[in-house]
């Protein structure tokens, strides 16, 4: 699947802090397959992937549409359909399959948001592998 995450309060706190567990729940998302994508409305955030070294892990970012999510996108230069977003914004996640998070808890260390990502992630990744196996 072509994973899309946000990032600001989504991947990093309101003071540049990478959320707990970020490189954990990449690696594992790509051992399972995925590609992982960023996308922001502020622009692509390659300064976020090279200061938490996460090279390794995204294939790309993009600019995240605002509004008008899905006719936005060709515009925007986002070559790829997600096929699942996580997003700290309720509309963006109305458009597209995936599921919202909370903002990074205090103390950040306590935070387990990104786990259970990878939870809805893997469980909506195998009911779409159940209904492809059922069609």
């Amino acid at each position: 699947m072509n994973i899309f995450f946000d990032v600001d309060y989504t991947l990093i706190t309101w003071d540049v802090k990478l959320r707990p567990g970020v490189h954990e729940v990449f690696a594992q998302l790509r051992e399972e397959g995925h590609t992982i994508y960023l996308w922001s409305g502020v622009g692509p955030r390659w300064e976020v992937v090279r200061r938490f070294e996460l090279q390794e892990h995204v294939t790309d970012c993009f600019w995240k549409p605002l509004y008008n999510h899905r006719e936005r996108m060709a515009g925007l230069g986002v070559t790829v359909e997600p096929d699942f977003v996580i997003d700290d914004h309720a509309e963006i996640v109305a458009v597209f399959p995936g599921t919202r998070i909370d903002e990074p808890k205090m103390p950040l260390d306590r935070d387990r948001e990104m786990w259970r990502v990878l939870a809805e992630i893997r469980a909506f990744a195998a009911a779409a592998e159940g209904s492809e196996a059922a069609g």
